[in-house]
């Protein structure tokens, strides 16, 4: 039993690293080969969406905490960089405040932005800040037992108010957002190079992220964490504190939406309330959930197509785009809840059990006819 456990770790091992060697190589090798500068630009833009999505597969897929709010982090960790780079580039220039500041006539330089002036604690801000977040969100929510569709409206409500709050803020740019960066910590974004090397952080942080959450989805915390999806009252009967192992997993999520809108801003160029308020929420969702949301790639195939999708057919169809996305995303919960990922064991097992049926050839019993014993008369004399 031992070895066919070990033979069973050392299979999975290889095939992971397999996986992840063969990522590498069309993040970091193919797609800047055959890539334009800008399709490699809108690469980066996609894969700031399948981090996002990692986490919400670890926190929906495998918590099943609907997540309707993760735009909140997102927009927390992209604002914290578009103030930075708007202060170094001030900075650079020598004015004291940015220049769509002196456009809209502030002439000093607000209170609350003045910490990420600098980079480590800008840094610092986008790490920890949406984590913190998340986590007084979360203890507030899970420890009075909130789950299910309140949660999910909870999370869009907080959505919607943190995009009507930013719009009304003449400090932030309101409406029209942050834009214009000319560097990125010393790196001019108008060198291809540079550009490129965005491309690259951006893969780079998506395949630890993957590999991070990997580790907890076969830790013992993913399998508490699947326990408490499927039967939350059993955990708690064993002695564990169900709104715990919840917590933890949208402390995650929220901290790689925080990272993604980070690296989002730098390359985008811009960073707007529209970009984190309800509806960006609601496509982070439904890609992850027509890729796959119980599987460790579907959330990051299925941001990645439904953004390219959306990119390719909302130039052609503006206003159906909306309407199909729509339609995937209900035809995906309500008749395969497990995604494109769920399709292909699907298709296995009807060809698997096809496969045994026209196997099974039905068994001709042959019966021998056999002469019946001949009885001897005998004759008495």
């Amino acid at each position: 039993m031992t070895s066919l456990v070990q033979r069973w770790r050392a299979r999975s091992w290889f095939t992971t690293s397999a996986g992840f060697a063969v990522a590498a190589i069309l993040l970091f090798a193919v797609a800047p080969a055959v890539l334009s500068d800008f399709r490699l630009n809108l690469l980066a833009k996609f894969l700031c969406f399948a981090i996002v999505a990692v986490g919400i597969g670890l926190a929906w897929g495998r918590g099943g905490m609907l997540t309707l709010g993760q735009g909140v982090f997102f927009g927390i960790g992209a604002y914290i960089m578009a103030m930075h780079l708007q202060m170094a580039d001030a900075a650079r220039l020598g004015n004291d405040v940015p220049e769509f500041m002196e456009i809209a006539g502030i002439r000093e330089l607000p209170s609350f932005w003045q910490p990420f002036a600098s980079a480590p604690v800008a840094l610092l801000g986008i790490l920890v800040l949406p984590a913190l977040i998340a986590a007084a969100l979360g203890y507030g929510v899970f420890k009075r037992r909130v789950k299910g569709a309140y949660f999910a409206i909870l999370s869009q409500a907080l959505a919607a108010a943190l995009a009507i709050l930013l719009t009304g803020q003449q400090a932030i740019g309101g409406f029209t957002g942050l834009s214009d960066f000319r560097a990125f910590f010393g790196f001019k974004l108008s060198d291809p190079v540079n550009r490129r090397m965005l491309f690259f952080l951006a893969a780079g942080t998506l395949l630890v992220v993957v590999a991070l959450v990997r580790q907890l989805m076969h830790s013992r915390y993913g399998e508490l964490l699947v326990a408490v999806r499927d039967q939350e009252e059993r955990v708690r009967f064993l002695g564990y504190d169900p709104a715990n192992v919840k917590i933890v997993a949208y402390v995650v999520a929220a901290f790689f939406a925080g990272i993604a809108g980070a690296l989002f801003t730098p390359i985008v160029g811009i960073i707007s309330p529209a970009d984190i308020g309800v509806v960006p929420s609601i496509a982070f969702l439904i890609g992850v959930a027509i890729g796959g949301r119980t599987t460790l790639l579907g959330p990051v195939l299925g941001a990645i197509g439904v953004a390219w999708a959306q990119t390719a057919l909302s130039e052609e169809f503006p206003s159906g785009w909306t309407y199909l996305q729509g339609v995937l995303f209900i035809v995906v919960v309500g008749f395969v809840p497990a995604g494109l990922a769920g399709l292909w064991p699907l298709v296995k097992g009807l060809r698997d059990n096809r496969f045994r049926r026209s196997a099974a050839t039905p068994v001709a019993v042959v019966v021998e006819a056999r002469p019946e014993p001949a009885t001897e008369k005998v004759e008495s004399r």
